[in-house]
């Protein structure tokens, strides 16, 4: 085993991360009707908890205004329901077997705390990313007290992994620019 190998098996970690937050942040409002807000929804059907995904189709209907297809027109109460009560702001109304989502314009207190929730959410990526680089340095250390690097391995090693950690966090730093930009527009 080498440095090589170590950085092999830390930057698909460091990927997962960034992707992670991606899906964090999108369901995360913007003003704008995205199918994503509704990812988080867990409807009660069938005696569980059970994605909004797994019980009706989410489309987007205009800008404003997300459309919730339910399957089994039994459960639209309980998927309306579920949309109230995901703290989302948004207030879905039934109409048939189908629910339509209107997407109230943010007020910018509610911009801000979406902002702060983007930070947030950023922050918790980055200590991960910094985990990820720690036990990465780890790693090289042991190798080199096994005697199986040189110390100018582990050095160079070390680099790398600090490299490889400014690269990921550059891009989780462009994604909530962006995610903010995104949030604050009006």
């Amino acid at each position: 085993m080498n440095v090589r190998d170590v950085a092999q098996r830390t930057e698909p970690k460091m990927k997962k991360t960034i992707e992670a937050f991606q899906h964090e942040i999108a369901s995360i409002r913007t003003g704008k009707a995205t199918t994503a807000l509704l990812d988080r929804v867990k409807v009660e059907a069938y005696g569980q908890q059970m994605p909004l995904k797994q019980v009706g189709n989410v489309g987007v209907m205009d800008v404003h205004t997300l459309m919730v297809q339910v399957w089994d027109k039994s459960m639209v109460s309980a998927t309306e329901r579920a949309i109230r009560d995901a703290n989302l702001g948004l207030n879905p109304a039934a109409d048939g077997q189908s629910i339509r989502v209107s997407i109230p314009p943010l007020t910018e207190e509610r911009r801000k705390e979406f902002v702060k929730l983007t930070k947030k959410f950023g922050e918790d990526s980055k200590v991960s990313l910094r985990n990820l680089r720690r036990d990465m340095i780890h790693e090289i250390e042991k190798l080199e007290k096994e005697k199986a690097i040189s110390e100018d391995d582990k050095n160079k090693g070390k680099k790398e992994a600090d490299e490889m950690l400014h690269k990921f966090e550059k891009q989780l730093n462009d994604l909530i620019v962006l995610k903010e930009k995104e949030i604050m527009e009006v």
